[in-house]
């Protein structure tokens, strides 16, 4: 039986690749489902997606660097559905020149803006509501890189080391509230934009990054999705403040 019936959940970047997939498994498990992205086309084939899967949705389209945006997602999540239990922070991005003295002030504030501010933005607005609620859960999405470093990614490694920080942080603020809040960090995920824009854009460079996970593959945006069901599931119940690796073993080594 579906176990989030009569439930509401939000996804950032819920336009493509993970996003889109935990959005689906959500509406599986019978929550309404709110996609917020800044892509209207690919955000609205979501929500064809999720009345597929048997479910209601509303797309916003939204940039989760701008206050005013994160606050009227959240505002149009309760004006449609009346609440909001669940929330996947999954907006991000990863584009940077590898070489470090060529990096830009730029480069440095988008991916910090998209990274930690839409995290922490989607959260401020998120908690808000979920005080009135009773409680809820908030999965926000990290990356194995968020507990390693790698060459040539300063500035992503940074934005999901503070994704870390911030979850655990307010995963204690709001613990005795009801509020559950943890990270999900995948590793290399197939059919994302990141994988198929940079990795998989050069077989011999893919090659070389899949030799690194003992898993000996990439994962599938399912496997993640199946990650954020579960941390807000009522088995997950004693789990806060927690960034859970889905990495393969990559990790590990």
């Amino acid at each position: 039986m579906a176990q989030f019936i009569g439930k509401v959940a939000l996804v950032t970047g819920g336009s493509s690749g993970i996003g889109r997939e935990t959005a689906i498994a959500f509406a599986k498990e019978g929550a309404k489902v709110v996609v917020a992205s800044r892509r209207s086309d690919e955000g609205h084939e979501t929500i064809w997606l999720i009345r597929e899967a048997g479910s209601n949705g509303l797309f916003v389209k939204t940039d989760v660097t701008k206050d005013a945006d994160v606050r009227a997602a959240v505002e149009k999540t309760v004006a449609a559905f009346g609440r909001l239990d669940f929330a996947f922070n999954n907006a991000g991005t990863f584009g940077e020149n590898p070489d470090l003295t060529e990096q830009t002030e730029d480069e440095f504030d988008r991916t910090m803006d998209v990274n930690v501010k839409g995290v922490w933005l989607g959260m401020k607005y998120q908690v808000g509501q979920m005080l009135n609620n009773g409680g809820g859960c908030i999965v926000n999405n990290g990356s194995d890189l968020a507990v390693v470093g790698m060459a040539g990614a300063p500035i992503y490694v940074a934005s999901k080391h503070a994704v870390i920080g911030l979850t655990k942080a307010t995963a204690l603020a709001y613990a005795r509230s009801g509020i559950r809040i943890n990270a999900v960090c995948p590793g290399v995920i197939e059919g994302t934009d990141m994988h198929d824009a940079g990795i998989g854009a050069n077989e011999q460079t893919r090659q070389v990054i899949m030799a690194m996970y003992p898993i000996a593959r990439f994962g599938k945006p399912s496997e993640i999705a199946s990650a954020v069901i579960w941390l807000c599931s009522e088995g997950a119940g004693f789990v806060t403040g927690h960034s859970l690796l889905v990495d393969g073993g990559y990790t590990a080594m």
